[in-house]
């Protein structure tokens, strides 16, 4: 019989951006190498409802789940290690929390209580968690929270968590805290003392962390090991070196040779338990093709927020999905398309060319010419949404002679609006969550290109966006040599474009990138980087 669920909680400090995602989503692989049913959840302590209205350059790209959750991008790096679905109720934010508080208020559930953070606000936290837990049948789940400790928006949140480990068990609850050990130019040494300071401020809230996961450029040195064991209370074998690695995917070894398996088992009062030989066979085989390459393939990705490599991280993936499918290492140059005007030539250099999503007018043209430049120079290209949608808006005015040709995002008063707003979206006037968002059923064409990628002739694909190909030119574009392959709701929306004849010339408006896992690559994406390759 299940027995119930042990959770595992990943905080971070010093600093954001240090890895806890990467650590959250090792671990896990780790609980799932060794045959626990595992899961994780990301809480966001920011006021915003979900990462739907935030701008990819400060926060990283939206992830876009199968139920239509537009998440944190470390939902993504779950699904990712996991090769498994996430439900958007996994990623938890302050507003989701307060929203559920306030309306259990309105509805008088309290019972005239004085609604206040303690214990209102923390029991919601902790129903969440659990309530994913329990809906899922889950054995262990590896809950990250996002931020520093001492932020102040994450303050309910680590005592929720505090609370759980007072109320689960120290059997049933353990922390892992990740750090950061730099080294200083100078003098050539490790430091310990943001570690020892971040170790601190969470022991002052409550929590004394049962291991710790320090970053470090090098492997963490025996002596700096000791002097953190010792200033921060935890055990000398639960400091544990997260140096740097040559792919993300190597962490799970590097953690798993440090004996972490063995110290959460112990710690969590689970059986000992060894991880799946053949399941590691196949993990350290999809790592193992990161690294062998018969060359290199240079992509161009030309796109509105590359100031910011997280901007499009899951675009970032696929693309070396494939080109370990395939024996290739894909090496990418993100091009501001901003940029481009004037300097299209530049393209000329590249294998392959591809434009990822985005919104509104800035860069627009320089895509727009991005897209004719790859047609005209047959160099291999594929647009997702919004490179799909100025690739329309490319070939009406370079192939059809439509000059005034253009998307209505952009241009409202355009003649020929190629692309215009979906119908149901004329009437929304909030910006969250009214896209046409997550998966939905595309009818490919047999016999196109896009039927020979997929093999199928109906695939489901994630979606995000808010405007769509006017279908009123679809009989001039085919004229022309553009043909449209796949179509979603009975028809009504164009889903995939091609040019027949070119190298490699497709664009989608839905989303591939989120659908692609390593060793497992999207099939577009494979195809797109095949051809690439080709001369």
């Amino acid at each position: 019989m299940q027995g119930r669920a042990k959770f595992i909680f990943v905080t971070g400090g010093v600093m954001s951006g240090l890895g806890k995602g990467i650590v959250s989503s090792s671990i896990a692989k780790l609980m799932q190498l060794s045959g626990k049913k595992v899961s994780c959840v990301k809480i966001d302590p920011y006021l915003n409802y979900d990462a739907g209205t935030m701008n990819p350059v400060a926060h990283g790209e939206v992830f876009v789940t199968e139920d239509g959750g537009e998440c944190d991008m470390d939902i993504g790096n779950y699904e990712r290690f996991l090769n498994q679905n996430m439900l958007k109720t996994h990623n938890i934010t302050t507003a989701q929390v307060y929203s559920k508080v306030i309306e259990a208020e309105r509805r008088g559930e309290y019972l005239g209580a004085c609604v206040q953070i303690i214990p209102h606000v923390t029991n919601e936290i902790k129903d969440a968690i659990k309530r994913i837990a329990a809906s899922e049948a889950l054995e262990i789940v590896v809950v990250e929270v996002g931020g520093t400790v001492g932020d102040i928006e994450s303050l309910p949140f680590l005592e929720a968590l505090r609370q759980m480990r007072l109320e689960e068990g120290s059997d049933s609850v353990m922390f892992v805290h990740v750090t950061l050990a730099p080294s200083l130019e100078v003098v050539g040494e490790q430091k310990t003392k943001p570690t020892q300071h971040s170790v601190q401020e969470l022991r002052r809230i409550g929590i004394q962390p049962d291991m710790l996961a320090v970053r470090c450029k090098k492997e963490l040195e025996p002596d700096v090991r000791k002097k953190i064991s010792s200033f921060s209370n935890v055990e000398l074998k639960d400091v544990i070196s997260c140096h740097d690695a040559a792919s993300v995917l190597e962490v799970p070894r590097m953690l798993h040779s440090q004996g972490v398996v063995e110290e959460i088992f112990r710690k969590l009062g689970m059986p000992a338990q060894l991880s799946r030989s053949e399941e590691w066979s196949e993990w350290d085989r999809i790592v193992e093709s990161t690294k062998s390459a018969g060359g290199h393939v240079r992509i161009a990705m030309v796109g509105k927020y590359v100031k910011l490599a997280d901007s499009y991280v899951s675009v970032n993936h696929a693309l070396r999905h494939a080109g370990s499918k395939i024996g290739r290492l894909v090496d990418i140059d993100w091009i501001d398309s901003e940029e481009l005007n004037g300097n299209l030539e530049r393209l000329a250099s590249y294998d392959g060319i591809i434009v990822p999503g985005g919104f509104g007018e800035r860069g627009a043209e320089g895509i727009i010419n991005t897209a004719n430049f790859a047609r005209e120079r047959n160099i291999p290209y594929l647009g997702i949404c919004f490179g799909f949608q100025l690739a329309a808006v490319a070939f009406a005015r370079g192939a059809c002679g439509l000059q005034d040709a253009n998307t209505t995002e952009i241009n409202p008063q355009t003649k020929n609006p190629v692309i215009d707003l979906l119908p149901e979206q004329k009437g929304v006037s909030n910006k969250g969550a009214t896209l046409r968002l997550g998966a939905h059923e595309i009818e490919v064409s047999q016999g196109s290109l896009a039927g020979g990628i997929y093999r199928s002739d109906r695939i489901s694909k994630r979606h995000r966006h808010r405007y769509e190909l006017n279908q009123k030119y679809i009989g001039e574009f085919s004229d022309k040599g553009m043909v449209f392959t796949g179509f979603s709701d009975g028809r009504r929306r164009a889903e995939i474009l091609e040019i027949p004849g070119h190298r490699f010339y497709v664009a989608v408006q839905y989303h591939p990138e989120f659908n692609s896992r390593p060793g497992h690559p999207e099939e577009v994406f494979e195809a797109f980087v095949k051809a690439s390759v080709q001369k």
